[in-house]
């Protein structure tokens, strides 16, 4: 199951006052919204009326209109059941007027969610025409279908409170307009009762500053309730006598913005968006705080089976916003920003662990993009202490398998950034070990491998002791996912700098940090690191002294694993949910039996080698994703991977 479900904000070209006209709009937009496999269309305040009626809504003729216009808007829904509506109009009962929005599906009205906070100042003046539903006497929170024109005889729910249910897992919550502006918004309380998506039907009008205000306020509340906030505003067609209406819709997931309306000012609109109920459900059962505010204020809710029409939500997600490299932002501004961010927060942990311990910096440089990054940290660390740059100790050690081009970048690198240099070959020291543990070095298997590996560690460790340093940790969050790293090799170190940052962001981070002045005299090096193939480089070059082992031809491409361990640790998405996704954003770069041998090669890793994670160093936390034993993962060494594997292997 894929658990996306489609939304779309419908803003018709509202005439104010005329009923069947708006109508009319409306049952056009349903039409329309089912013919792109719409399973919840929300519409603004007062849409069947509109909003700027003023006096009007005490007129017995409007109501009339309301009630003949709600039964053509049912028999559109009866034709159209497998779409939830929710659609503005004004409710009389007794002496009372409520400004409600009517939830419809399949031919019927499940409830009418009312508003709770009634704006009465600067340019709003609606307690003059309509009362809070707090006004009304729980007792009389439910009327009868004849109260609204409707031959049934059912009672219809009218509150504030109402969850309604769509199928056994998907509950709606509906609040109105000037509701989210509130200290205490009603959807907070429905959230907190089970509401997985919050719909917002509005009339807001438009002012300087007021659309980016209302951005943040969505933004902000479907990140505090882990929900998925769908809010739709009355367009520009609402009386202009004092006021413009933008017809702005926004619909955010988890604090993430997936789509708004372009135009500052529109109408006649209609913004449909996929959203994830898996990443709402994930986060809800990661966010243990949230489950404790359910517990503690015990919202009073009031579950409403929504009836009457299908029950699946029709959704593939093919509407979704997907992003081949989840860890690194698409837009240029963005993932410059996001970069620095990272750096700064490696420095600063970095340099503290320096300024504690009263040590300087060792570090293994390979002219490999990790180890750069680990550099770059470590000069820019002790120059925000104070120091020299020489306090930072790189040591290259070269060995059968290097290259000429890493070897040259590892000393141009550490030449141009003014670090203290050391170079060891390591050969004769691996060679005697050979020897030592009987292993013919004609053998190009795991010993070969592993005991360079092991061999640059223990230099590392020694020459700190030398130096008066710890030796920095260069190894990524990828390598840590699927263990590709030699156990008590370069998987050790006394403080990692890199293991929250994932392959896929390295190059760019590289590429940020290059262009700041600090390094401007190691740009070209930089560059030049930048267009180097990721190896460990622990076999030998091929004949024309180029890298002869590159790590993506043997553990698979890195932007596919990245993808895997993104959806996995932070969403704990199935496999068959991976795959579907991998395979979608993933099209024209490889076939689906590519990403399958991919995936099934991750999870067999990434269980195999959970035990390098459990006794890994300590190292800065960056970003969600984490693997550190710690704090954000915690798994046994020896768990079986079967259910995953044998899922991956069944897609």
């Amino acid at each position: 199951m894929l658990d996306y479900i489609r939304i779309a904000c419908a803003v018709p070209s509202v005439r104010v006052g005329d009923v069947a006209k708006n109508t009319e709009d409306i049952c056009a937009l349903i039409e329309k919204a089912d013919a792109r496999n719409v399973d919840i269309l929300v519409f603004p305040e007062m849409a069947m009326t509109g909003y700027t009626c003023q006096d009007l809504f005490f007129q017995d003729a409007l109501f009339a209109g309301v009630r003949a216009g709600l039964g053509k808007i049912l028999a559109c829904s009866a034709a159209h059941p497998a779409i939830t509506a929710a659609v503005g109009l004004p409710v009389r009962v007794g002496m009372r007027m409520f400004n409600c929005a009517a939830v419809i599906r399949g031919g019927k009205v499940a409830g009418l969610a009312a508003k709770t906070f009634i704006p009465n100042y600067n340019e709003f003046y609606e307690k003059r025409w309509f009362s809070s539903i707090s006004d009304l006497p729980e007792q009389q929170r439910v009327i009868p279908a004849s109260a609204l024109g409707l031959s049934r005889t059912e009672n219809i729910p009218l509150d504030n409170c109402l969850l309604f249910e769509l199928d056994e897992q998907t509950k709606v919550g509906v609040e109105i307009c000037e509701d989210l502006w509130t200290p205490l918004p009603p959807s907070t309380m429905l959230a907190l009762g089970g509401a997985e998506v919050i719909l917002n039907l509005s009339a807001s009008n438009e002012t300087i500053g007021k659309r980016a205000y209302r951005r943040e306020l969505v933004k902000h509340q479907s990140a505090a309730l882990n929900c998925i906030y769908a809010y739709c505003s009355a367009g520009s067609t609402e009386s202009t006598q004092d006021l413009i209406f933008s017809g702005q819709c926004i619909m955010a997931e988890n604090g993430t913005v997936l789509t708004e309306t372009g135009s500052p000012i529109s109408t006649d609109e209609l913004l449909i968006q996929d959203c994830d109920l898996g990443k709402v459900r994930a986060d809800r059962l990661k966010n243990k705080s949230f489950s404790d505010a359910a517990a503690r204020y015990s919202p009073a809710v009031h579950p409403v089976r929504v009836s009457g029409g299908e029950t699946t939500l029709r959704t593939d997600g093919s509407l979704y916003p997907l992003q081949k490299l989840p860890f690194v932002p698409s837009a240029k501004t963005d993932r410059v920003q996001r970069c620095m961010e990272i750096f700064q927060m490696q420095v600063a942990g970095l340099k503290h662990r320096l300024e504690t311990i009263g040590t300087n910096a060792v570090i293994g440089v390979s002219g490999g993009l990790d180890s750069t990054l680990a550099l770059l940290v470590s000069v820019e660390a002790m120059r925000q202490l104070g120091r020299p740059a020489t306090d930072v100790y790189g040591v290259t050690m070269p060995c059968f398998g290097t290259s000429d081009r890493t070897y040259q970048n590892s000393l141009e690198l550490m030449k141009t950034l003014g670090v203290s240099a050391r170079e060891i070959n390591i050969r004769d020291a691996v060679s005697q070990h050979f020897s030592d543990i009987g292993h013919d070095p004609a053998v190009h298997n795991g010993t070969y491998e592993n005991a360079q590996a092991r061999e640059r560690t223990q230099i590392l460790m020694d020459y700190a002791s030398v130096a008066g340093g710890i030796v920095i940790g260069t190894g990524d969050l990828s390598e840590l996912a699927l263990g590709w790293c030699t156990y008590n090799g370069d998987h050790m170190s006394m403080y990692g700098v890199n293991v929250s940052i994932p392959k896929t962001l390295i190059r760019w981070m590289i590429a940020a940090i290059a262009e700041m002045p600090a390094f401007a005299a190691s740009r070209a090096v930089l560059e030049d690191v930048l267009d180097t193939p990721i190896s460990p480089e622990l076999l030998p070059p091929d004949a024309d002294g180029k890298i002869s082992q590159q790590t993506e031809d043997l553990v698979g491409p890195y932007a596919l694993h990245d993808f895997f361990l993104y959806y996995m640790l932070r969403y704990g998405f199935s496999p068959t949910k991976i795959y579907t996704l991998a395979c979608r954003a993933f099209r024209g770069d490889f076939d689906r039996e590519t990403i399958k041998k991919w995936l099934k090669a991750f999870y067999r890793r990434f269980f195999t080698q959970q035990f390098k994670r459990s006794c890994m160093p300590d190292g800065v936390k960056v970003g969600s994703v984490s693997l550190s034993p710690r704090g954000d993962w915690r798994m046994p060494s020896d768990a079986s991977g079967r259910l995953w594997l044998e899922e991956a292997e069944s897609l």
